[in-house]
């Protein structure tokens, strides 16, 4: 029984391996959802007549949820759950098309294949993970005693059967891949695609450098533009939807409960003498940790508390921090190792190889610092000036950190600038930066940071689900949604949804909402939805069918792509006279702009002084050295571009063409089993029933 009691024990470790690396064929299988098939409650899932049991896909999501639970410690939020779901029907679907090919094909595994995954000199994963010797291998004696276990029969036929079917897939997999190859050529391209790069000398006009007022936009433009991309403005049956919320934040009654609780631990926390126990015994959300840490290191909250005068043995709170409220120990104190430091910065950005935007980032960092040097303050010119749309928010503000959080450039000149003096300008590759630190630490503290999560109670959840249904119920009767809002003191909002959206504006994922709409009419209200974060109720003031939006709604947008369309034309139509009377060279003098030059890869994300422009790099390496462009339309700018240098990269070596092989093989093997299963799916007839399920 020994053996038993080891499996027994390994079980959890062992479904979470299984669920990673199998999928949900195994749990299906580990959760006994085999024995159920042709005994089960209904028909979820038909697949070309093939049908999938509720029960089967029930147990199935509950194995995932649980697996889930096990892996992060927390319970899986309701639209991460339809998510999960959603997932799941799409495995079992993929299951059922792979059982019905295996079948057309006749493809079988014997029973010395099977015998060859305990029993042969490469077994299956799973037979290392129950019976490995610890260094890699499998104890041989435990898998026989397994084997010739009666009382292990059950769990052996489990075993067999599962890897069974994994050496079926495989065989598929196998046929499926049989046919793809790379070829040294392609190895080789896909090698200098990565590696290649160009030195380049360009000049654009960015349609943005036109002037509203220069292009003439008649309607007629507007009805013309319209009218060509007209397919651009088609919508799906769309559904005009209002909302009322309640969230699922803790009441003042909660959060009182939770800092009353942590007030009562006080004193027993402060006489505790392990308290790593301390914290696992009374459930803290903060692991114990032996480590040291700096004030940049630590929620600010709590640091206000702790670093003003941290003295061994003193225990500071509760605090509240965010979504947790906090007791902390302080367990030790001593000299920081390394500093931290509070800054504060304005940026005016510059990017790195375009020497026109540098030039005038620093020229605005030198005026701006003249004006602090005079007077002005920091936190009005950050929020007004800096081109760090975050930090300008909060005044230039970065919170604390230490080294290796900045740029190179910026962190030196952080660490080493006075408290309270403003540096600067400072370069990095982002622009120029003015950079004041307000504050310095010096001290270091061991913690013991006992947390507990301001959590609503059920009592808080469930009256808020109440107060909806209030709504919900006295909506069917009145038909007067907003009434029935405004009566609960809520407010409601109207969001514009289409069918079968992926993600609804303010919501996220919610199939729950969408099944709901799928069957509703003008007037129907549903019933209340949990969301992650809060519950809802909806009401469908309106229901547009799919077809095209009026000109009139979309004049706005149509319009702003219209007058685009012209500056792109009369930018397109200047650098083309321009190229054509005086050539690459005479751009500059007859257009008045400045060459840029630029070094790209083809594997590239940005072209400096251009941005994203994946056209640039497509012309870049179809050209050859020394070739000048004709004109080019970007995403931002026309432009001519000359390829001044190619830099070819060094040869191969064979470790970097055989990984390089692997790695494209790899790749094509994914790509042409997905197209396949896609093909699959396409010509198969699945029927979706999981709507009945949930009236």
């Amino acid at each position: 029984m020994g053996t038993m009691n080891k499996m027994r024990e390994n079980t959890g470790v062992v479904l979470w391996i299984l669920v990673v690396s199998f999928g949900v064929l195994w749990v299906i299988q580990d959760t006994g959802v085999t024995d159920t098939i042709g005994a089960t409650t209904g028909e979820i899932i038909v697949v070309d007549g093939d049908a999938v049991s509720y029960d089967e896909y029930r147990r199935a999501v509950d194995a995932q949820v649980s697996a889930y639970r096990q892996q992060t410690g927390e319970p899986m939020t309701p639209q991460r759950a339809e998510l999960e779901e959603d997932r799941v029907f799409d495995s079992l679907v993929e299951d059922k098309l792979r059982e019905h090919e295996m079948d057309r094909l006749g493809i079988t595994v014997t029973d010395e294949e099977v015998r060859n995954l305990v029993l042969g000199p490469n077994p299956h994963p799973i037979i290392k993970v129950y019976f490995g010797d610890g260094q890699g291998g499998v104890d041989q004696m435990l898998l026989q005693n397994f084997i010739e276990n009666p009382d292990a029969e059950e769990q052996w036929v489990q075993l067999e059967d599962y890897l069974r079917q994994v050496r079926r897939q495989e065989k598929l997999d196998q046929l499926i891949t049989a046919t793809v190859r790379v070829s040294a050529k392609e190895v080789e391209d896909e090698y200098q695609r990565r590696n290649r790069s160009a030195s380049t000398t360009f000049f654009a006009l960015p349609y943005a450098a036109v002037q509203d007022s220069e292009v003439e936009l008649t309607d007629r433009d507007v009805q013309s533009y319209y009218n060509a991309n007209r397919e651009d403005f088609r919508r799906e049956r769309t559904y005009s939807v209002r909302t009322a919320s309640i969230t699922k934040n803790p009441s003042a009654e909660d959060t009182t409960a939770t800092l009353e609780e942590l007030a009562q631990l006080k004193e027993n926390f402060a006489k505790a003498e392990d308290d790593s126990l301390f914290l696992n015994r009374y459930g803290s959300e903060s692991p114990y940790s032996s480590a040291y840490f700096t004030r940049g290191d630590v929620n600010e909250a709590v640091a206000e508390a702790v670093f003003t005068d941290p003295q061994p043995g003193m225990v500071i709170g509760p605090v509240v921090a965010g979504d947790r409220a906090h007791l902390v120990k302080v367990l030790d104190v001593r000299p920081a190792e390394e500093q931290s430091v509070r800054a504060r910065h304005i940026l005016f950005r510059g990017q790195e190889g375009d020497a026109e935007a540098r030039a005038e980032a620093r020229r605005k960092a030198e005026e701006t610092l003249q004006r602090l040097r005079g007077g002005a303050d920091f936190a009005a010119l950050a929020r007004e000036l800096s081109e760090d749309p975050g930090s300008g928010r909060q005044g230039g503000d970065l919170g604390w950190f230490g080294p290796g959080r900045m740029v190179e450039p910026f962190e030196d000149a952080a660490f080493g600038a006075p408290l309270g003096r403003v540096v600067g300008p400072v370069a990095t590759e982002y622009g120029y930066h003015l950079i004041e630190v307000t504050e310095r630490a010096t001290q270091e503290v061991r913690l013991a940071d006992f947390a507990l999560a301001l959590r609503a109670t059920p009592r808080t959840l469930d009256a808020a689900q109440e107060q909806l249904e209030d709504v919900q119920y006295y909506t069917e009767e009145t038909g007067n949604f907003e009434q029935e809002v405004e009566r609960r003191g809520l407010t409601s909002q109207t969001i514009q949804i289409q069918q079968d959206q992926r993600s609804i504006p303010g919501i996220g994922t919610s199939r729950t909402l969408m099944r709901f709409l799928e069957r509703a009419d003008e007037g129907d209200v549903s019933e209340v939805i949990e969301l992650d974060d809060r519950f809802i109720v909806a009401y469908v003031e309106d229901i547009t069918p799919a077809g095209y939006r009026p000109l009139e709604e979309v004049e706005a947008v149509v319009r702003a792509q219209a007058l685009r369309e012209k500056k792109l034309q009369m930018q397109r139509s200047r650098m083309a006279q321009a190229l054509e009377a005086n050539g690459f060279d005479g751009l500059g003098e007859a257009l008045g702009v400045s060459p840029r030059t630029a070094t790209v890869q083809m594997t590239s994300n940005v072209v400096p002084g251009l941005g994203r422009e994946p056209i640039f790099l497509g012309t870049v390496f179809g050209l050859e050295e020394g070739a000048t462009s004709g004109v080019v339309e970007g995403e931002s700018a026309v432009f001519v571009v000359r390829v001044d240098d190619v830099t070819e990269p060094a040869p191969m070596t064979e470790a970097e063409r055989d990984q390089l092989r692997d790695e494209l093989l790899q790749q094509r093997r994914t790509l042409v089993q997905r197209q396949w299963l896609a093909s699959l799916r396409e010509k198969a007839e699945v029927k979706d029933m999981r709507n009945q399920y949930y009236q």
